[in-house]
């Protein structure tokens, strides 16, 4: 997206570098994501949007689709990629061909808007997941659970009146994109934290709104917007949390899917880009994935 942007391509780079340097790569299944079929997007996105994507790519340097989001000649197969992933990670895992899976992709997702790109996203990458696991699959109901530290906006605008979809989330309040506290309801369970809140209230927030709503609702899948932003080494926000919160809240997400869901979880990358913080903590959230 441009010179020093934080949406760049070191994010994936201190990943990986993270997942050989613990160890983890040797246990794990590594796929490469396929293109993303216009089917899969047009369940989450207007035509007229798509089409409007397509021809917004630019044959050499930057286009802007907003202040924040800008596209290159490469950025359409990237997103086609991301959103890909998301839907072989659904068939793999209802498959059973792996127990669960993460999406390590970019550019993340979950700002992406029926008919709008913003916040570095331009396709909704878990709201294709979960509709492939709707309409393909057959599933009668799926959550999905969003612990980047901004408001998942696009994700709810896709979802909020499908009675299939269970959205928790929580991130940071008043921030980008300054959403999430007027259309809070039994499927859409947003809380807001406050600046500089650790995970003590995090880890509340969890226990006290999500898992109630979750059981309630038992889902027969759950995808995880898994933003890392909200590391208190992450300076594009203000909150406190570490990588033991993170793998906190997995075994959560994991123990509620092994009773609702046969276990079954995609998580797709969001946001992080303190790079270490972001590698350290995408290890622990996938060794708890992963039961190592």
């Amino acid at each position: 997206m441009g010179v020093q942007h934080p949406e760049c391509p070191d994010r994936l780079h201190a990943i990986e570098d993270q997942l050989i340097a613990s160890g983890l790569i040797g246990y794990l299944q590594e796929h490469d994501a396929p293109l993303a079929a216009y089917e899969h997007l047009a369940r989450v996105h207007d035509e007229h949007y798509l089409d409007g994507i397509t021809h917004s790519v630019p044959e050499r340097g930057l286009v802007h689709l907003d202040p924040d989001t800008a596209m290159c000649p490469s950025t359409l197969p990237a997103a086609l990629r991301a959103a890909g992933a998301a839907v072989l990670a659904t068939d793999l895992v209802l498959r059973g061909e792996a127990a669960t899976a993460f999406c390590c992709v970019r550019p993340p997702g979950h700002h992406a808007e029926r008919d709008r790109a913003m916040g570095f996203c331009f396709f909704n990458n878990v709201a294709v997941g979960a509709a492939h696991a709707l309409e393909t699959h057959g599933l009668e109901r799926v959550a999905v659970v969003d612990f980047d530290v901004h408001h998942g906006n696009g994700t709810e605008d896709i979802f909020r009146h499908d009675p299939r979809v269970l959205m928790v989330s929580s991130f940071q309040h008043p921030f980008y994109p300054y959403s999430g506290v007027e259309g809070r309801s039994e499927r859409m369970v947003n809380v807001p934290l406050p600046a500089y809140s650790d995970g003590q209230r995090f880890r509340a927030c969890v226990e006290e709104h999500w898992l109630p709503a979750l059981e309630r609702f038992a889902p027969r899948m759950i995808f995880v917007s898994a933003g890392f932003d909200a590391h208190r080494e992450d300076d594009m926000a203000s909150l406190s949390l570490t990588e033991a919160d993170y793998a906190w809240v997995t075994r959560r997400i994991k123990d509620l899917a092994s009773r609702h869901a046969q276990g079954r979880v995609v998580s797709v990358l969001e946001g992080g880009y303190a790079l270490s913080a972001l590698g350290r903590s995408v290890v622990a959230h996938v060794r708890e994935l992963a039961d190592l």
